[in-house]
């Protein structure tokens, strides 16, 4: 059985997915607008990275900058338009005012998905309580990953608990892959890949000349050499 780390980078256009995709990205994650930390992409934006490059694409769905919901409908209204434009694979989360997750804005988007597999992305970060979050969560057609450094501040403060939540691996509300995003950096893959992770989120680290600036696939290939060699 192959035991090779995914690693999933960030793509704002054709021209990022491609060079993602040249230094071996396993996979991507569309968005626009990383001045409000990643926003959802047009339908015509995907269907541009679709048609350039063939590794899976996980389309953010998310409308303004926070982990609240904002206008539901409306982004149940574009999630359709992505569907019908061939996207497959979504990234979502949101928060209500307390700090727990905001179950009937993600069931809603959960059935225009109709079983597409899908991310539960950094807000699990922020949440009150992680566990009830994640419990909470528990069944939820398609869900199969949490992005997540571990804490708000990154991978520097969330290293013990992403570890503690590796241990858990198959337990009820932990059955989903660990993707690590948030402030990774290089040296913090070998603990993560001891204690059993094996799903890496690069966005700026792919970036030499930073968001300003695309893609890199050097950059990327010293991400997918590393994630190789663990």
């Amino acid at each position: 059985m192959s035991t090779r780390a995914v690693l999933e980078v960030i793509a704002l256009d054709a021209e990022d997915a491609v060079a993602a995709q040249a230094g071996g990205a396993d996979r991507l994650e569309l968005v626009t607008d990383m001045a409000a930390d990643g926003l959802t992409p047009s339908a015509a934006t995907f269907a541009g990275i679709r048609a350039a490059v063939d590794i899976p694409l996980r389309v953010m769905l998310r409308l303004a900058d926070g982990f609240a919901a904002d206008d539901v409908e409306r982004l149940a209204g574009i999630a359709g338009e992505l569907r019908a434009a061939g996207a497959e694979e979504f990234v979502l989360g949101f928060l209500d005012a307390d700090g727990g997750v905001d179950l009937a804005a993600v069931e809603r988007l959960v059935g225009v998905l109709e079983g597409c597999r899908w991310t539960f992305h950094r807000a699990i970060d922020r949440a009150a309580d992680r566990e009830t979050l994640r419990k909470r969560l528990e069944g939820q057609p398609g869900l199969d990953t949490y992005l997540t450094a571990g804490a708000a501040g990154g991978v520097d403060d969330g290293l013990p608990v992403l570890v503690a939540e590796a241990a858990r691996s198959g337990q009820p509300g932990y059955e989903q892959r660990i993707m690590v995003g948030g402030g990774l950096r290089l040296d913090h893959v070998p603990p993560l890949r001891a204690a059993g992770i094996d799903a890496f989120h690069i966005g700026g680290a792919a970036r030499p000349g930073g968001w300003t600036g695309p893609v890199g696939a050097d950059a990327v290939a010293r991400w997918r050499a590393v994630l190789d060699a663990g």
